[in-house]
């Protein structure tokens, strides 16, 4: 058993002690017996299934793991759309909920009308909002606010112009898969100096937008695939607190948090000795700072809940995208080649999780990720003790306190 918490405890970067602390507390509120040592035996299974299938074993570096995951990960990517219309259709078709609680267009036109983005209108050469969105559709005007605007006018925008709304100013429409036209490619140059995300989304608004960027990286199609997943599943879940917080007096207050992704300061936490508080992450914070003290503490995270439920969209290709179905919060230790020793000692932890290993092989290796993984655990631990719909409901009902009171 003391094998099974230093090795869960190692990969989530905390203490032993800590961990088994955890334990004795949530085996006094929920009964639940040995779950650590279910944890560490699933994952261990599941990583021999794995390395079995890959024709290696655990005697391999992670290195050879990797570079077999990798290849697995090209296969797979040849088995979708080359390009990018039928890509979203995809997408689209592998997801049930298409439809949220949104800014009306009209609303959002009109705060823009008071905000008016003199980059769009001057790039185009319009004399007002009403003729940019008239002549370039709302979804691209909107969209194209994320690569074109300063984050001064961004934030101001946000902070000021979502100030006036009313719950009378949304209503429920479908989802918006915008591939944004090929001119916008030029756009988007025009005012950005580094490389962009090409997929991005505006929860407000019901909008998921792609800039159609010439694929030429491995993994890079995978990547995009996932994310417009990841997106689809997001998209409703903060509509569905949208449309909740509508019927409460500050509801916009509410909005502007969840849009923020507001993640609560450990000072601010009320902590009672007889009870645990479980934060809510709704960020992936290590993407900031990988030693951020809240990511040490026990913590849920929705994000990881999105993505788990993007590769369940996934596995409906087929038995070669359902693979990666269960592995996001799986991952070992296994020894570094006689190359990787040479830079650092010590074992190397393998992520197994499908976006951890995209976002890796896109970068050639540059950066090992390895965040999705390790707060896809934290998740699975609360799941084990709750399971998977009290751990969602949990948190619609306490994100904006940022904590779970247990």
């Amino acid at each position: 058993m003391q094998d099974s918490f230093n090795k869960l405890a190692k990969i989530l970067r905390i203490k032993p002690r800590a961990l088994l602390d955890l334990k004795s507390k949530m085996s006094r509120i929920t009964g639940q017996k040995g779950v650590v040592q279910k944890i560490i035996e699933e994952n261990d299974r599941l990583v021999g299934e794995i390395l079995a299938e890959l024709g290696l074993s655990k005697e391999n570096s992670a290195q050879e793991i990797h570079q077999a995951l990798e290849t697995r990960l090209a296969d797979l990517e040849k088995k979708l759309p080359p390009e990018w219309q039928g890509f979203c259709e995809k997408a689209l078709n592998l997801v049930e909920n298409r439809a949220g609680f949104f800014i009306k267009k009209e609303k959002a036109v009109e705060l823009l009308e008071k905000y008016p983005p003199r980059n769009l209108l001057d790039f185009f050469g319009y004399k007002n909002v009403r003729e940019l969105v008239d002549k370039e559709s709302f979804e691209s005007v909107f969209s194209a606010l994320r690569f074109t605007q300063s984050t001064g006018w961004m934030h101001k925008f946000f902070d000021e112009a979502y100030d006036v709304l009313k719950p009378e100013d949304f209503e429920e429409r479908p989802i918006q898969l915008k591939v944004l036209e090929e001119k916008w490619l030029g756009v988007a140059e025009s005012f950005l100096e580094k490389k962009y995300h090409n997929v991005s989304h505006l929860k407000e608004l019901g909008i998921i937008f792609v800039i159609p960027l010439k694929i030429d990286t491995p993994g890079e199609v995978l990547r995009v695939f996932t994310l417009l997943l990841h997106y689809l599943n997001e998209v409703p879940f903060y509509s569905k607190l949208f449309r909740q917080f509508s019927k409460e007096p500050d509801f916009v207050e509410k909005m502007k948090s969840l849009l923020r992704g507001d993640v609560i300061e450990i000072s601010n936490i009320k902590y009672q000795i007889s009870k645990i508080n479980w934060l809510i992450i709704q960020r992936y914070l290590a993407k900031d700072n990988l030693n951020d003290p809240r990511l040490f503490l026990p913590h849920v995270n929705p994000e990881a809940e999105h993505w788990y439920k993007a590769q369940e969209s996934l596995a409906k290709l087929g038995p070669d995208f359902e693979f990666w179905k269960k592995l996001d919060f799986v991952g070992g230790f296994f020894r570094r080649s006689s190359e990787a020793l040479a830079k650092e000692d010590g074992d190397e932890l393998v992520s197994f999780d499908l976006v951890d290993l995209v976002m890796t092989l896109v970068k050639k290796g540059e950066t090992k990720y390895l965040y999705h993984q390790q707060e896809a655990l934290w998740n699975k631990i609360f799941i084990e003790y709750f399971g998977r719909d009290k751990m969602n409901k949990l948190i619609e009902q306490n994100i904006i306190k940022g904590y779970i009171e247990l």
